[in-house]
């Protein structure tokens, strides 16, 4: 077996080592690993069964990143893209218009219980605003268990890649953006997103994402695959607590430059802190579209 892969033997964080790999070997494909690997003694057979249990299109984004490059090719198309078109406000009233507070979830309010406590329903109703606002980037502890980790790394994936905004169960969802269906589906596990959208857009040819998560059972009602939305067009509902993953009643609303292998309507809502990185490319701050002020996340 060619020496190279070694680097990948006997690696808790293969991430890492792939990245290291992709750097002292730049024109190394993924394919080219795998193969590799496969070919090689038990022990390298071993992290190859490792890696394919893993998003593919993660793995090249790692490789990307190591040989200097953006994880996501589309993301500079989409951000400034984003930077320049018109958008529609996602909620009516439109939040920056509207009372709201933050939720941070690292103990700046230490009595506000967990949005997986039914009693976070009470508590953000005695708040008085219109909306809670969850944050993009935050690590939450929420996210420590083993649903979070994968066969690459026992790093826990902690770190938000949406905004959440908190509104009741039942508040309407519209489109910020024009664009098209790309995946209505209902993701079932337990913490997961519930009934969800993604749509699909463009960026002067180049195609982008939006996902709505933790949605109410009105979706399959309103939209089906391939439909076309406009900008201020209601999409969605949000889910109450049986339907929306087991959560308080909010939207995740996240972009996603880049879907990776994810091809069943479903994307990661939660990243590596390792490969923060890489996940600000591939689903860069929602504010982008959302254009809330900063004050609007600060306690």
């Amino acid at each position: 077996m060619n020496s190279i892969y070694r680097e990948l033997i006997g690696k808790d964080d293969l991430y890492a080592a792939l990245r290291t790999l992709a750097a002292r070997v730049p024109d190394m494909t993924l394919a080219q690993v795998l193969g590799g690997l496969a070919g090689g003694d038990a022990a390298a057979q071993a992290v190859a069964r490792r890696l394919a249990q893993v998003d593919l299109g993660l793995l090249r984004a790692v490789m990307r990143v190591g040989r200097g490059l953006p994880a996501s090719a589309a993301e500079a198309q989409v951000r400034q893209h984003l930077g320049r078109v018109a958008v529609a406000p996602v909620f009516a009233p439109a939040i920056a218009d509207a009372t709201s507070i933050a939720l941070p979830t690292r103990g700046e309010r230490p009595d506000m219980p967990a949005f997986s406590d039914h009693a976070f329903d009470d508590w953000f109703a005695a708040q008085g605003v219109s909306y809670g606002l969850g944050l993009y980037g935050e690590k939450r502890s929420i996210y420590a268990t083993a649903q979070f980790a994968d066969a690459a790394s026992s790093e826990r994936r902690m770190i938000h890649l949406g905004i959440d905004v908190f509104a009741p169960a039942g508040t309407a969802v519209h489109a910020p953006l024009a664009g098209r269906v790309r995946y209505l589906t209902y993701n079932a596990d337990p913490l997961d997103y519930g009934h969800t959208l993604i749509l699909e857009h463009e960026a002067d040819g180049v195609p982008f994402y939006t996902l709505y998560g933790h949605l109410g059972a009105s979706l399959p009602h309103i939209l089906r695959l391939g439909d076309p939305v406009s900008p201020g067009q209601t999409i969605a509902h949000l889910g109450d607590w049986p339907e929306n993953g087991g959560w308080a009643p909010h939207l995740h609303f996240q972009v996603i430059t880049d879907l990776l292998a994810q091809d069943q309507g479903n994307f990661f809502g939660v990243g590596h802190e390792s490969l923060w990185e890489l996940w600000q490319s591939v689903s860069p701050d929602p504010n982008l579209i959302l254009r809330l002020p900063p004050e609007k996340f600060s306690l």
